[in-house]
């Protein structure tokens, strides 16, 4: 079992030693405590070299531009470092991008110059970017940590100087029954580390040690600040929506915004505020008027090599009454740990007691919490009968978020890896997904999911939606999310519709045409409201797919024509980022990493591409810093997400923070240590 306890918690003389490191801690960061002169705007100050005084963190701005047409966005991110203080400092910014964006370019702006970043493989591209700021040289990288994770670095950013990095990547749009949508993530929630064993490896300068389980823990754990604390990272957002249909309704659930025609059928979107803190994903939703709602699109490009096609196509109505009729068994799985304190938890004990309340006559049902430990409602699933619905609300009604996150007992205890019988077996994990051992817990999901469909719904201003999504897909389910407590009940009305309802499974292509390649491979079982989405490369444009499955149980067949449709830009790239996607799955399922590092490898470069295996990198080539002048890694902190009030790990910052204080938060945190180690061991005792 993985465990989600700091290292420093595993034994029982852990508290005490502590003790020790918390009080030399204080007493260290006090002895260095900036003069009041030092301390600007709020900034937060990171160590710099051992005798040398704290380095002032360069502040980041973000300007955020879309451009949709139809089913394709193109977005530019152009992010501000300012260096306010003295001295030179090395920039580094952790920061979310949605979980299948294709970034292929980047740009850095000196002044008036602007150099255009090339793709490297990773390593290549680390070791161009090192030598570039050891010999003062400004330069950017652009690395992914995790397929919605990625890093900038700056280096040799001088006092008072600005840089600008700007990205760009593309993404397919999001569309269901209720029309289309596109979000935007602008924070990163404080992800549970597990392991119990420290390991080396690159320091990416996160709160977090690299361990066994997460060896690259310390680049996905950024300091993070609640809003009004120092700068707010603020990002302005504009779009320009070509949807290409007459559309009835355009709205942002989470930020307020303006719009207006600029021609027919176009619009201009952005903030209402302006510039707002990055502390909670942004989302931008428009619907046609019923009538102009597609049921089927094809978009194609063609390339020098090779042409590219998009299809999307809406399943047929199907009879519910045979679907309905089948037994269930619904197992919901809450998640109760501390990074679900604040608002997150009451979204999800409404979500639950919704739930709850729309189960049907004849189910039979369980309900399971996991934190530190995994607690159960019933040994096993209950009829849904009117005692043991009021029971179960209850229940839920009890649950507090507090402790670690150990998921993976979760996933062992709910999904065992047999059939079972003629019930159709439902799990829906209700969670922000707040971890950082992804892979394993993903190729956890696809040994033990057996029969199961595992269905999974976002919890919080800014859940970890690859992982959600990831998990899902693995478990032949769907995500949902809901970031407001105002859309509980029609997030989970959608997700029960779904549950009673799955319309097309057991999906496949079936003689696929010679020179044609299509991902995704593994095709999704497809709910009420969701359509097929597929990315084709071919050098001989085929006439059609055929397509075959389980249309609500009955076996279903139809041919989907791929001649017509309209063109559209950047279907390479959307092809590349899909077919990227299922390599990564391919892992999950078994397939040899080393071939799949190669093969995604070799297909980035070929994209221009951020990958896991591939990074941008943009070099000036006059030296800037002055030889006699040292530069030091100063990490932006990210803004903690609406909403959370969990205690935010890494230590304190250091501003002008008199001795007193530090040591009552030391002592705070020695305090929180003794409780955990306590509680660890009761529920170790307990479960023996």
């Amino acid at each position: 079992m993985m465990h989600s306890r700091p290292v420093l918690l595993t034994s029982r003389r852990g508290p005490f030693v502590a003790l020790v490191v918390l009080l030399l801690l204080a007493t260290s960061v006090a002895a260095r405590e900036p003069l009041p002169d030092e301390i600007r705007h709020g900034a937060l100050l990171l160590d710099g070299a051992a005798a040398a005084p704290p380095v002032e963190a360069p502040l980041v701005d973000t300007a955020v531009s879309m451009t949709v047409t139809g089913l394709i966005a193109r977005v530019r991110v152009a992010q501000t470092f300012t260096h306010a203080g003295s001295g030179w400092v090395n920039g580094v910014y952790v920061f979310p991008l949605p979980e299948r964006a294709a970034v292929d370019h980047l740009q850095m702006t000196v002044g008036e110059r602007r150099i255009e970043g090339r793709i490297e493989p990773r390593a290549a591209a680390r070791r161009t970017y090192e030598q570039a700021r050891e010999s003062g040289r400004k330069a950017s990288l652009v690395e992914q940590q995790r397929p919605n994770l990625f890093t900038t670095r700056v280096a040799n950013i001088g006092p008072g100087e600005q840089v600008v990095v700007s990205i760009e990547y593309q993404q397919t749009v999001q569309v269901d029954a209720d029309g289309f949508a596109l979000r935007f993530p602008l924070a990163s929630g404080i992800r549970c580390i597990p392991g119990t064993r420290p390991v080396g490896g690159f320091d990416g300068g996160g709160w977090a040690r690299n361990t066994d389980a997460v060896p690259d823990a310390s680049a996905i754990t950024p300091p993070v600040t609640p809003v009004g604390v120092g700068h707010d990272n603020p990002v302005t957002i504009d779009v320009v929506l070509d949807a290409g249909l007459e559309l009835a309704v355009i709205e942002s659930p989470y930020h307020a915004i303006a719009h207006s025609e600029r021609a027919p059928g176009i619009y201009d979107v952005s903030l209402a505020a302006g510039a707002v803190p990055a502390d909670r994903d942004f989302e931008l939703r428009w619907r046609p008027r019923p009538a102009a709602m597609p049921r089927a699109a094809l978009f194609t490009e063609h390339g020098p090599d090779a042409g590219y096609g998009l299809v999307m196509l809406y399943p047929p109505e199907a009879p519910r009454a045979r679907e309905q009729a089948l037994p269930r068994e619904v197992v919901y799985v809450i998640d109760t740990s501390g990074s679900m304190l604040g608002t997150s938890i009451a979204q999800a004990r409404a979500a639950l007691a919704y739930a709850i309340d729309r189960l049907r006559p004849g189910d039979t049902f369980n309900l399971l919490e996991f934190n530190s430990r995994v607690r159960r409602f019933q040994p096993q699933a209950v009829p849904a009968d009117p005692a043991n619905l009021a029971r179960a609300r209850r229940w839920v009604d009890g649950l507090q978020a507090d402790g670690g996150t150990e998921m993976a007992a979760a996933i062992e205890a709910v999904l065992d890896g047999r059939e079972h019988g003629e019930r159709v077996r439902q799990v829906v994990f209700l969670t922000d997904g707040s971890v950082g051992n992804e892979s394993a817990l993903l190729a956890a999901i696809e040994r033990r999911r057996g029969a199961t469909r595992l269905f999974t719904v976002g919890i919080g201003s800014a859940p970890n939606s690859y992982f959600m999504r990831e998990a899902a897909s693995v478990g032949h389910g769907s995500f949902t999310y809901i970031g407001s407590a105002g859309e509980v009940a029609e997030r989970m009305r959608a997700l029960v519709d779904k549950l009673e309802f799955p319309v097309l499974a057991d999906l496949r292509l079936d003689g696929l045409p010679a020179g044609v390649e299509v991902w995704p491979r593994a095709l999704p079982d497809l709910y009420v409201g969701e359509p097929l989405m597929l990315a084709l490369r071919f050098t001989t444009r085929p006439q059609s797919l055929d397509l075959s499955g389980r249309l609500a149980g009955r076996s279903w067949a139809t041919r989907v024509p791929l001649r017509g449709g309209a063109t559209a830009r950047g279907l390479g790239v959307a092809w590349a980022r899909e077919k990227i996607a299922g390599l990564e799955q391919a892992r999950v399922r078994g397939r040899d990493a080393a071939d799949i590092e190669s093969e995604v490898t070799a297909l980035a470069l070929t994209h221009h591409l951020v990958t896991a295996y591939t990074s941008l990198v943009a070099v000036d080539v006059t030296p800037t810093r002055p030889r006699t002048a040292a530069a030091h890694d100063a990490a932006v902190p990210g803004k903690v997400p609406a909403g959370w009030t969990m205690r935010i790990p890494g230590g304190l910052p250091q501003t002008a923070t008199p001795l007193a204080v530090r040591l009552l938060g030391a002592l705070a945190a020695l305090c929180a240590a003794l409780v955990c180690a306590w509680r660890s061991r009761r529920y170790a005792e307990a479960g023996r």
